[in-house]
């Protein structure tokens, strides 16, 4: 029986999955072109820089969970390929050659150059055995940079300038810079997303479930792996090229395993397999961190607690709350808007 209390409870058809899916997006970049604007305005600007980093290693992080959260790979070498793009901008800029563009191509090259490399070898073991290859590779490159002079050595690379975009501006403010870094991330997620939906993506997933069952078929495992892992470092090379720009400064300590783990506590915190997963992550911890520093010296202790009560409360991530919210606010819009309608018939 059709009551009115029935129409109130259901979401209006015309607030479709469509609308569902892109509100959250739209409310994401609104808010990225906004924040500098507002923390401007309560002259709280050195935040800036702060958002800037977020964004950074929020790339950095959704270009992990490519392997882990689609490809079920566990990498705990992830910052290999970070560091890797940071030290080939930071010696191209020491060098002279200040373009963003050649150091950013670069980077991207040398990171998925590196990443074959790897590949090739790790990614024919599995389970714990990859995960323990990949941080051996990681610690290898940590202590090979640390020991040589001309990669600074443990006191790292200080840069003088940004890089430039070819107009003669050294993004010497980090308004630019944000700009620069808020494009970037948008365009790559944007990618990522045509990659997770296409076929390519489809068979990605389906060797996370089974990869058995998927070469039984006719499909090469192993290839389709590689080249995820490939452009999973190429995504965390062109975030390193960010990175050392924002801080003008690299050191080794960007190649060390607990960078790695910083970045999988990311992707966990905002939930694996949802491709901002990492965005959100990196906004939460870094937030999170900056807060407490302000109040206590053992913030790291209370973020422990609370990445503890994400996992418990909401296994699938910080992000998982997002189609929740969507869902609620849908149907809160269709309800307006037939009560509307009925008060305007009644009328």
């Amino acid at each position: 029986m059709h009551t009115p209390s029935s129409d109130l409870n259901t979401p209006d058809r015309r607030f479709g999955p469509l609308t569902r899916s892109c509100w959250p997006w739209a409310v994401a970049i609104t808010l990225g072109v906004s924040a500098p604007w507002i923390l401007i305005a309560l002259d709280c600007g050195f935040y800036i820089g702060l958002l800037t980093k977020m964004l950074i290693l929020g790339l950095a992080a959704c270009s992990l969970n490519l392997i882990l959260g689609y490809g079920g790979l566990i990498s705990f070498g992830h910052a290999a390929y970070l560091g890797a793009g940071a030290y080939t901008t930071a010696m191209l800029m020491g060098a002279g050659i200040s373009n963003a563009w050649i150091c950013l191509f670069a980077s991207i090259a040398v990171s998925g150059v590196l990443a074959i490399l790897i590949g090739l070898v790790s990614l024919r073991t599995r389970g714990v055995y990859f995960i323990m290859i990949t941080l051996a590779f990681a610690q290898m490159m940590y202590y090979l940079i640390n020991s040589i002079k001309s990669f600074g050595g443990d006191e790292g690379i200080n840069l003088s300038q940004r890089f430039t975009l070819g107009l003669g501006e050294h993004l010497k403010k980090d308004l630019q810079f944000y700009w620069l870094v808020l494009l970037i991330v948008c365009v790559s997620l944007f990618l990522m997303s045509r990659l997770i939906h296409s076929k390519f993506g489809r068979v990605l997933q389906a060797l996370k479930d089974d990869d058995t069952r998927v070469e039984s078929i006719g499909i090469h495992a192993f290839q389709y792996k590689l080249v995820a892992f490939t452009l999973s470092a190429m995504l965390a090379g062109l975030a390193g090229a960010l990175l050392v720009n924002q801080q003008k400064y690299v050191g080794p300590n960007v190649l060390y395993w607990t960078q790695s783990g910083l970045l999988m506590i990311m992707v966990i915190l905002g939930g694996v397999g949802t491709l901002s997963s990492g965005l959100w992550g990196a906004i939460t911890l870094l937030g999170l961190e900056t807060i407490l520093a302000e109040y206590t010296t053992h913030g790291v202790f209370y973020v422990g607690w609370v990445l503890l009560a994400v996992v418990l409360l909401t296994p699938q991530g910080l992000s998982s709350l997002l189609p929740q919210i969507s869902e609620w606010m849908t149907r809160g819009l269709g309800t307006k808007a037939r009560a509307q309608e009925r008060a305007k018939d009644a009328s």
